[in-house]
């Protein structure tokens, strides 16, 4: 088996204005993604998904460009089934061969950023053919799912004080969830605004719901330590990027200053970011966006320091369906994955992009049985959304 082609769809899909959200990215009126398809030789297909930002919308074309004219043509006619060869050539570049020999990374300048993005959907796309060939699911590849189900949580909240507690309930009653994220942080305003958006969906939800906050890492330190000190009596289950990955150190202040959970890293790349917060001790809960941090690959290993530190494991996958499987399949075998994360916002590409759908039911998903990811891609709606570059 060899791969014969590597290529990339820009999909953008316009969102009606009346599902539109504002939050600290701005008015959400898009979302964006790059769906990768690899074709072997034989015929088999296998799709991943690359994002160009961590937000829903983003221009894709610089990450299409790099998949098609760069990443792929290093991985022409190798075995699409040699998962992790495959990921140290794309890693290294030039120099993989120093990589696969003496057992350490060489990697190209470009080892963050939307390398490693077109990267991670490469090799989401590789486990999907290397399943598909075998005819099981992803998770049997990866020791097998330890939960025939796992719960999740409502993800999304938007709404002012005087909403909040309305719209996260709408979103709890979509699957039967029994927690829930919303947004805090600069959108906001001030701190102040934020504690009194989480106190009315405190008081509108009652003490029974788990309630996240999501800062996008849009505070300062000293803003994340008021707003854990003036919550403190709230319960939060979560506080998510206080501060901006750029300060690993400062995410390391926060949470020595508070009993509140820190999680983090849908902004980081591979397991040496990770490493790094962990060493920090900067978070409770790692949170690797598999189409951004390195794929299905690169986040097992993410996941294995998890379980090495005693910490817990939440993936970022407010992406589209293929994003959404490849985090079912690693969150069913990880040792540390406790929770899902479920897009209550406006997302097409999670519900329209392929023909199966994930339905939450009691606030639980259940994890696909089929071959490879488990999704069989609409063609149709890749024609209608594919932005030409």
């Amino acid at each position: 088996m060899k791969i014969k082609s590597v290529t990339a769809d820009w999909l953008h899909v316009p969102i009606p204005e009346a599902k539109q959200h504002v939050t600290d990215f701005g008015r959400i009126s898009s979302f964006d993604s790059i769906l990768v398809r690899v074709e072997t030789e034989c015929g088999i297909v296998g799709y991943g998904e690359a994002r160009p930002a961590v937000g829903s919308a983003g221009t894709g074309a610089a990450l299409k460009v790099l998949i098609e004219q760069e990443l792929g043509p290093l991985i022409a006619g190798e075995d699409p089934r040699r998962i992790s060869r495959i990921w140290d050539i794309l890693y290294n570049g030039s120099r993989a061969h120093f990589a696969l020999d003496r057992g350490h990374v060489f990697p190209a300048i470009g080892r963050r950023g939307i390398t490693i993005c077109g990267i991670s959907g490469i090799d989401i796309a590789l486990w999907d053919i290397l399943g598909k060939s075998l005819g099981v699911p992803v998770h049997q590849l990866l020791g097998g799912k330890r939960h025939d189900r796992m719960p999740a949580y409502a993800s999304g909240g938007w709404a002012p004080a005087d909403r909040i507690a309305e719209e996260l309930q709408r979103f709890l009653d979509i699957g039967g969830f029994k927690a829930v994220k919303m947004r805090v942080g600069s959108a906001d305003g001030d701190v102040a605004a934020s504690v009194a958006r989480v106190r009315a969906a405190r008081k509108g939800l009652g003490d029974k719901i788990d309630i996240m906050c999501d800062a996008h890492g849009t505070y300062t330190v000293t803003e994340a330590k008021r707003f854990c000190e003036e919550l403190r009596d709230c319960r939060i289950a979560w506080f998510e990027e206080p501060v901006t990955a750029d300060d690993k150190r400062g995410l390391a202040e926060v949470r020595a200053s508070t009993n509140i959970p820190i999680s983090t890293g849908e902004s980081e790349f591979t397991r040496f970011d990770f490493r790094d917060l962990i060493e920090l001790r900067a978070a409770d809960i790692l949170q690797p966006d598999l189409s951004i941090a390195g794929g299905i690959t690169e986040t097992m290993r993410i996941e294995a320091l998890c379980a090495a530190w005693q910490l817990r494991f939440a993936a970022h996958i407010w992406g589209g369906a293929t994003t959404f499987a490849a985090g079912l399949h690693v969150s069913a075998a990880a040792t540390s994955a406790f929770i899902l994360e479920y897009s209550c916002g406006a997302n097409p590409l999670l519900h329209e992009l392929a023909e199966e759908d994930f339905k939450a039911v009691d606030g639980m998903i259940e994890i696909p049985d089929r071959p490879g990811l488990g999704v069989t891609i609409d063609e149709d709606f890749v024609r209608k959304y594919s932005v030409k570059v």
